[in-house]
Order: C-alpha cells, then sequence, then structure tokens
C-alpha cells in the first residue's frame, strides 16, 4: 500500500479563446476540475491499479465530492473537512498547453495535523509519497517531517517531488536539502534540480519532452499531442512508484512514468481521464 498525503485542490483552468484584452473582456474556456499534486498521484496510483491510500484535507462542503472523485480510480480516501476555510483553489491561466501562470490559495490544505493522519491509516503501508507543498507551509511542515520519521520508522520506502522552484528559491537550497534528507527517491524537474543540486542514487529526473532519467537509465517522452501539461509530473511519479514499489526495475519504472505522462498531457486536467485500469 502506498499512502499518499498531502494537498487537494479545486483547479479552476482559464484558457482565452482569442487575443487576450487587458482590464476588459476575453472570452474564455473555463473549467473546474479536481487536483492537488498529492491528491493527482493517488489517483493516477489508483488508475494504474496500485493499491493507494489518500489523506487530505478540504472544505466541509466538499468532501463527499472529493472522496467519491478518487474512489472512482480505486482510492482509499481519508478526506477530512475543515469547518471554516473552503477547499483550497487554483486558477490556472493557460495560453498554450506549455506555458501557465497559478494563482494558489491552499485554504483547508493549511489546517492538516497529526490528529487527521492516526495510526490506522499506516496499515499495510509499505511506501510513502508527499509533495513539496506540504514542506512550504510552515502548519504543515511539521507533520510532513513526523511522517517521514514514521515511514522510515516503519521500514517504508519514502518519495518525494519538490513541486515548485518559486517555493524552493524562496526557502533556500540548504533548508530544502533538509527536508529531503529521509527521502529514498526524489522527482526533481531541470529547473528544480539546476537549483537543487541534488546527488546520490534516488534522483528520478523529469525533463519534459526530453523524456526523464534515473541513474545511468534513461527514457524518452513518448509522443503525443499535448493539451494540457497540468498534473504531468504527478503522472509520471505515479506511473514510476507503481512499478517501483511492486518490482523495482528502473527502466520498467521510467517506461511506466512516462506513459502516464503522455496520458495526463493528452486530456484536460491533471488527473487520468478514466478510472482503474484493468489488466
Amino acid at each position: 500500500m502506498i499512502l499518499v498525503v498531502g494537498d487537494l485542490v479545486d483547479d479552476i483552468g482559464v484558457r482565452p479563446l482569442g487575443s487576450v484584452n487587458a482590464a476588459s473582456d476575453t472570452v474564455s474556456e473555463i473549467r473546474m476540475t479536481a487536483g492537488g499534486s498529492a491528491a493527482n498521484v493517488a489517483a493516477w496510483l489508483g488508475h494504474l491499479g496500485a493499491p493507494v491510500r489518500f489523506v487530505g484535507r478540504c472544505g466541509a462542503d466538499a468532501v463527499s465530492r472529493h472522496v467519491a472523485a478518487l474512489e472512482a480510480y480505486g482510492v482509499d480516501a481519508r478526506i477530512s473537512g475543515d469547518p471554516d476555510l473552503p477547499t483550497a483553489t487554483i486558477v490556472l491561466t493557460l495560453d498554450d498547453a506549455a506555458d501557465r501562470t497559478m494563482y494558489v490559495d491552499r485554504a483547508a490544505n493549511t489546517t492538516l495535523t497529526d490528529d487527521h493522519v492516526p495510526a490506522e491509516v499506516w496499515q499495510g503501508v509499505t511506501w510513502l509519497h508527499l509533495t513539496g507543498y506540504s514542506f512550504f507551509d510552515d502548519g504543515v511542515r511539521p507533520v510532513a517531517l513526523r511522517l517521514v520519521e514514521e515511514a522510515r520508522r516503519r521500514g517504508a520506502g519514502v518519495s518525494i517531488d519538490p513541486s515548485s522552484l518559486g517555493f524552493l528559491e524562496q526557502a533556500g537550497r540548504e533548508t530544502v536539502l533538509g527536508w529531503l534528507e529521509g527521502a529514498d527517491l526524489v522527482f526533481p524537474n531541470d529547473d528544480e534540480q539546476r537549483f537543487l543540486q541534488l546527488t546520490g542514487d534516488g534522483i528520478v529526473l523529469t525533463r519534459g519532452a526530453e523524456g526523464a532519467t534515473f541513474g545511468a537509465y534513461a527514457v524518452p517522452a513518448l509522443a503525443t499531442d499535448a493539451v494540457d501539461t497540468v498534473g504531468a509530473g504527478d503522472a509520471f511519479a505515479a506511473g514510476f512508484l507503481s512499478r517501483w514499489t511492486s518490482d523495482g526495475d528502473p527502466e520498467a519504472s521510467l517506461a511506466a512514468g512516462a506513459k502516464a505522462a503522455a496520458e495526463c498531457v493528452a486530456v484536460r486536467g491533471a488527473r487520468p481521464a478514466g478510472g482503474v485500469l484493468r489488466g
């Protein structure tokens, strides 16, 4: 069982359908989809048939909606509702498939505490996955660090996706390296790796159209018509972990990550178009 703990978000994607009219109206395609880097990873893991449990927070009025959305992928969703804060929201402006600006309100994600990750969620867990957003948040960071410690105590593997170059730069390289010390695998992209300069055996480097590398192994990006790149890194991490946690094969894990990322960018939104894959 893979345990994923972290952010759960309502993504609002805005794609202008013509030239942007500054300080006036621009006709656009606007869609709300379920998102959040950690929740996306859980959805892709479930979609790929991996046993996965997700723990996160949202507004009290959205618990049933987000539980149902993740359960559709086979995820064991342990989502609690905040009575005061709404579900986290990100507004994404998508001028083309590769260019995006994100406006973030973490809202209920900021209220995750140790009480929301009780001992029973660790039942059967052999791997823990976290994203950088839980470490960037001053209130949630202690919870994330304790989760890593608990995983190590239980003999479970740990992976972390650094997630956001802007937030990494604000935190500082040495601070971030301290957060990553307990991880067996880290999933930086090219920009994040240039900043962090990570070394060691557990670096899974995602390079967008250039593919991905893991030690001496490399995989090209699969050809696809890119519709929306949001969530591609989450899909890749899920694909990689779905194989790595079952057989530890680096080539097969990279290939599974590349396949999931290609599937992700071919559709609108950060999660799979279908439910659980069978066979």
